[in-house]
């Protein structure tokens, strides 16, 4: 099965928080990293008062299921020292987010597939397109099309991987 992770950091020196999230998901049971979009520089969303962060998209096959999935995520995700409390939308030391599983769609109590927000939002819209534009979001579009309802103003591919 192929699964969309969307990655996000903006404490800590964010682009070495995805490097490292990265280079997990290339250790994750059962499972390979198949592609990984460039890094992007996005303004924050929700709550904008704090640090841009830095995003990026990996698709990985995997023979986990769509909740051993989002656990071992989670794991990595508390191994690298995120602590789940504070405000929403607020600034992340990473965040590892399952965005589709194949086509599946999926609400349950613990997870939402595809993510519930994924077609509003540039930051992961923008690498998702990178590795595949024409991919459909289960009841939403194809990612070129989402594409053409965001604002993109103030995003920044890093080609070089800095974030300076």
């Amino acid at each position: 099965m192929q699964a969309w992770i969307g990655l996000g950091a903006n404490l800590q020196q964010p682009l070495q928080q995805l490097k490292d999230a990265i280079q997990r998901l290339t250790l994750l049971a059962e499972s390979e990293v198949l592609a990984t979009s460039s890094f992007y520089r996005t303004p924050p969303w929700g709550d904008i008062h704090q640090h841009d962060f830095i995003n990026a998209v990996v698709l990985i096959s995997t023979r986990l299921q769509p909740l051993d999935l989002l656990h071992h995520l989670q794991a990595i995700e508390t191994d690298m020292g995120r602590v789940r409390k504070g405000r929403r939308w607020g600034p992340r030391l990473i965040d590892i987010d399952i965005l589709m599983y194949e086509q599946q769609q999926i609400n349950s109590d613990e997870l939402t597939v595809p993510h519930p927000h994924m077609h509003e939002r540039a930051f992961v819209l923008l690498p998702l397109a990178e590795l595949d534009s024409e991919i459909e979001i289960p009841g939403k579009g194809s990612v070129e099309t989402c594409l053409t309802c965001v604002e993109l103003d103030g995003i920044e591919r890093l080609d070089d991987g800095s974030v300076a």
